[in-house]
């Protein structure tokens, strides 16, 4: 992660590298309290620039997603109904009329013991009375937090001429992008590691070779679009503001109905590949034409590589 500390060490030393990145609540909350991020920046657009002295020739791109707040509001409340419950058996434990429980330290240890996990215990006061324990709602805390719903503050050192304000946006939602990549490469498709090479140039070609492998899948995934899992309209962005998962996803469509638009059977990647066959030149003299071709073991069509039939051999050109 981009901490504050490693952009002051890291990268801002480093003359021509520049980085986007989020802002974490601790900041956003200082945002607010020195007036700086309003609500009412959202009035006209779910989306706003501003500055802050904190962030020296940076942009701070502040974004709201309503379907964000809902699903935070929503899960905050869940919690802190089931931390009452928990709290509810404490309560009952220190008013119980056989050996009630009054040692403090135990009673604040099973509250942490409880809340420890839901990670609740700020949106609560409790007080040990005469009669037994008292438990309510930090309500100040809470709407405190609920101001901040869906919001989240992007940072950024790359000047507006180069990106704009949605872009920059857009180009921190693909992080999710770079993510997988790293994935990908680690422990899922390529496995760049354990490294059985031992001189310095041998592990960079290793490395190099990985890339390049990466690059290829990545070449496959925009070209196996339409019969994969994925979304074919991934990162872009619908209408004003930054939207999270409103658009119809053809992915998401795919991965319901097990078939793409077309429908023939969509797959994994991986799942894909295992039921292509290989490129390997053609020496049939009934092949008139047809230097090189794309074996599909048991597949009829491209776009039904998991369907059994017979094989049949395709021209290069009519994946590619």
């Amino acid at each position: 992660m981009l901490t504050q500390k490693r952009i002051e060490e890291e990268l801002r030393p480093i003359d021509g590298l520049d980085w986007i990145t989020a802002l974490r609540a601790p900041q956003i909350q200082k945002l607010v309290s020195d007036g700086v991020l309003q609500l009412s920046l959202f009035d006209d657009r779910d989306l706003a620039e501003i500055t802050h002295p904190d962030y020296p020739g940076e942009r701070l791109v502040v974004c709201r997603n309503p379907l964000l707040a809902e699903e935070r509001k929503r899960k905050r409340e869940e919690l802190i109904k089931s931390a009452e419950k928990k709290l509810a058996t404490i309560i009952t434990a220190t008013r119980r009329k056989k050996q009630p429980l009054k040692d403090i330290s135990k009673i604040n240890f099973r509250i942490g013991k409880e809340l420890g996990p839901l990670k609740v215990a700020k949106y609560f006061q409790w007080e040990m009375h005469p009669e037994g324990l008292v438990v309510k709602r930090d309500e100040k805390r809470i709407q405190a937090d609920a101001i901040l719903d869906g919001v989240y503050v992007l940072r950024t050192s790359v000047a507006a001429d180069r990106i704009n304000t949605d872009e920059t946006v857009l180009a921190y939602k693909r992080l999710a992008g770079v993510e997988r990549a790293f994935r990908s490469t680690k422990n899922v498709d390529l496995h760049v590691r354990p490294i059985h090479h031992r001189s310095a140039d041998r592990v960079r070609a290793h490395v190099f070779l990985c890339m390049l492998a990466y690059y290829v899948e990545w070449h496959m995934r925009r070209k196996l679009t339409p019969v994969l899992f994925d979304d074919e309209h991934s990162g872009q962005r619908q209408g004003l503001g930054c939207d999270c998962g409103t658009a119809f996803s053809v992915g998401n469509h795919q991965g319901a109905s097990q078939t793409d638009s077309g429908r023939f059977p969509s797959s994994e990647l991986s799942g894909l590949a295992e039921r292509l066959g290989y490129y390997r030149p053609q020496s049939n003299p009934a092949d008139a034409g047809v230097h090189s071709c794309i074996h599909y073991r048991d597949a009829p069509h491209p776009g039904s590589a998991l369907r059994s039939g017979p094989t049949r051999r395709l021209p290069l050109n009519c994946v590619l």
